[in-house]
């Protein structure tokens, strides 16, 4: 590589800011991009010369003189769903601020996933990998080669940052509500593998209140579709549950729509509740309760963590878990603090600072 290799718009490289500041040029792309340990002093003195000489910095010129792609990694089960897309949507937002493009690696009906992950590590700076799309032996190899590892919705795990949102307290305050509704009988509808994910914390969290009164119910996908087809089967046996408690509000909306077409009232035949509180769960006849967590957050906080371990920075804090919040609504059941007038219902508070119709808190 030579200075032609990484100049500005000017004609000036970033080679001859070095030389007038008396740095390295990683050193200039450091302090141009505010990240990474660089003095005061130094920075000083290359701002300086970025004046003196005009520099304008080209992005690709930057991230070539530090040897990155200026890409992140993104490894998502599915692509498909409000859920997955909120969570890409707060993680591009902020790669898109940091000047850094997203390549993205959906695993849905691929096959040599090895393979697929292996070939994106080698082309971007730091990858981030969501839940258990990529097998054990794949994550310890990343971790070994020190690529910056972001995992999120993941159990701890040493060498790379792992996120997720808060899932057993929530699940258990579902749970614990919904057994004072009365119901006595209930299922789990999307039960988990025990892989350690989002989904087997929630099982783990209401089986921890509901004990043998639950039972698991297998879905093919966390889907509407899946959720349809589970609970039609599901509802349309003999002794059929009280109360479905879904994996996510996908499946819920499924159940909703199975229910409906089995001839029962949710909720006065089977109360239903989901997980993530898209926008459809509370717009769905009756609004869904269900549980709501930080997605876009989610995501944006996967892309600084992940930014800051490839600017070299230590994390003090490697396991981050976001709060979390059930949300009531009436798809469980009337709730005590209803009050009827005239045939109707009052309106509730879904959130201390964002009353909306039609919701409650859990008391």
């Amino acid at each position: 590589m030579d200075g032609r290799d990484v100049s500005a718009a000017g004609g000036v490289t970033i080679y001859e800011v070095a030389r007038r500041a008396g740095v390295s040029i990683a050193t200039v792309s450091r302090a141009l991009r505010g990240t990474g340990p660089v003095a005061g002093a130094t920075r000083e003195k290359v701002m300086r010369a970025v004046e003196e000489l005009r520099f304008t910095p080209s992005r690709a010129g930057v991230s070539l003189a530090e040897g990155r792609h200026a890409a992140n990694g993104i490894v998502f089960p599915n692509l498909s769903g409000p859920y997955f897309a909120e969570v890409l949507i707060g993680y591009e937002e902020v790669a898109s601020e940091l000047g850094r493009s997203v390549v993205i690696l959906s695993t849905k009906g691929r096959d040599a996933i090895r393979d697929l992950v292996r070939e994106l590590a080698g082309r971007v700076d730091g990858l981030v990998v969501f839940g258990s799309t990529v097998p054990d032996d794949v994550i310890d190899e990343l971790v070994a080669s020190s690529l910056p590892l972001v995992l999120i919705s993941h159990a701890e795990r040493p060498g790379a940052v792992t996120l997720r949102s808060e899932n057993l307290a929530s699940a258990r305050a579902l749970a614990r509500h919904l057994l004072g509704h009365g119901h006595t009988k209930f299922a789990f509808l999307g039960a988990p593998y025990a892989t350690g994910d989002d989904v087997d914390q929630r099982w783990q969290g209401v089986r921890e209140v509901l004990g043998d009164a639950i039972e698991p119910v297998l879905t093919a996908e966390y889907t509407v579709e899946s959720g349809y087809e589970a609970a039609l089967r599901l509802l349309g046996a003999g002794n059929r549950p009280e109360a479905v408690i879904c994996s996510d509000d996908e499946v819920a909306l499924g159940t909703i729509l199975a229910a409906e077409e089995l001839g029962l009232s949710v909720p006065h035949d089977v109360a239903v509740t989901g997980w993530d509180d898209i926008m459809a769960a509370r717009h769905a006849r009756p609004a869904l309760t269900t549980v709501r967590q930080p997605m876009r957050e989610l995501g944006a906080l996967a892309a600084r963590a992940l930014d800051q371990l490839i600017a070299g920075v230590s994390l003090e804090d490697s396991h981050r878990t976001l709060a979390t919040e059930p949300v009531i609504r009436r798809s469980c059941g009337p709730h005590s603090e209803e009050v009827a007038y005239r045939g109707k219902v009052r309106p509730h508070e879904q959130h201390p600072q964002e009353p909306r119709a039609g919701e409650s808190r859990p008391r």
